[in-house]
């Protein structure tokens, strides 16, 4: 019995040292997850907001730390964390009811 686990161990081991040498000889490029930018990002921080109240409170209790998993440029961000629906308009095009949920809750935190 001892031996076939010898042999399994073998085996495997080979098998390992031919794909190490395979990769090194041949390189393979991986391709990696883009994440949204721009409108899409925006997007889709406005329309999981709109359909996730958790995580429309989290944007709500602490944008910087909701945002920060989102690729968008230190101007997008800006108005994104407050609500500045003429910027965002101006890259997204006209809001409908559903996307502009974030914008009207973050206008009621505002202190008047």
């Amino acid at each position: 019995m001892e031996n076939s686990h010898e042999e399994d161990f073998i085996s495997i081991s080979t098998v390992l040292d031919e794909l190490e040498k395979d990769l090194a000889d041949h390189a393979i490029e991986l391709e990696t997850e883009k994440s949204s930018s721009g409108k899409e990002a925006i997007l889709e921080i406005l329309g999981r907001a709109a359909d996730d109240h958790k995580f429309l409170a989290r944007l709500a209790d602490n944008p910087a730390n909701v945002l920060k998993n989102y690729n968008l440029t230190s101007e997008e961000w800006a108005a994104v964390a407050s609500g500045d629906i003429k910027r965002i308009e101006a890259w997204c095009g006209k809001l409908d009811k559903r996307l502009s949920t974030w914008i009207w809750c973050r206008l009621q935190q505002e202190k008047w």
